[in-house]
């Protein structure tokens, strides 16, 4: 499974059709582009926000630091699951 950019140039009808026949559960876009009303009212749409990492990236690059630690999302892992354990969550 993974996000992509949902353009949905061919509109929705082909989508539907697929959840219709129980070929797809769930489709999960990233949030990039504009979402239609329409789309965002489908049962099996999902939308990802990837607004908080384009924040973390622009203020690393205006901070002339790494990004390394952006695209490993290992330590975030470890600390979700840290707080998990902890019961936090």
């Amino acid at each position: 499974m993974s996000a992509h950019l949902g353009l949905f140039t061919n509109g929705l009808s082909m989508f539907d059709k697929y959840y219709e026949d129980g070929l797809i559960d769930r489709v999960l876009t990233t949030n990039l582009v504009y979402q239609t009303p329409d789309l965002l009212s489908r049962p099996y749409y999902i939308s990802v926000d990837l607004s908080k990492y384009i924040a973390l990236i622009i203020d690393n690059l205006n901070h002339d630091a790494s990004l390394s630690e952006l695209l490993s999302p290992t330590k975030r892992i470890n600390r979700l699951l840290e707080a998990y354990r902890n019961g936090d969550r």
